[in-house]
């Protein structure tokens, strides 16, 4: 099964993004399951490398990192990223520049599609 997570709020704005990134991660860990993330707008900078949190306090890197463990992929809007001065070097490992035209693409060989 093909899912796609679409996220569009900040990383640290709000949990919309924590609880897409947990959904997300539990989902790549079941078998016969193909999770994409799919960062847009303020999104993409959950995706940016060497982030530091406050101690006790979730780590969007360390959750994105688990979910390309587990075979999830990310993709991150390339004119999100440009508008937010987000050069590829700042991404994590396993996160990629995309485009519009391949979250369209995701989308119609989805099996799911998820938007937070």
């Amino acid at each position: 099964m093909q899912i796609l997570v679409v996220i569009n709020d900040p990383g640290y704005g709000s949990e919309r993004p924590y609880n897409a990134i947990r959904l997300a991660g539990t989902l790549a860990r079941r078998e016969d399951t193909a999770v994409t993330v799919f960062l847009i707008g303020d999104a993409v900078g959950c995706a940016v490398r060497d982030q530091h949190v406050p101690t006790g306090y979730y780590d969007l890197e360390r959750m994105l990192g688990a979910l390309v463990r587990h075979g999830g992929t990310i993709g991150c809007c390339g004119t999100c990223m440009d508008a937010r001065g987000i050069s590829d070097d700042r991404l994590l490992e396993g996160a990629r520049r995309s485009s519009m035209e391949e979250l369209a693409d995701l989308t119609l060989g989805a099996d799911r599609i998820l938007t937070f």
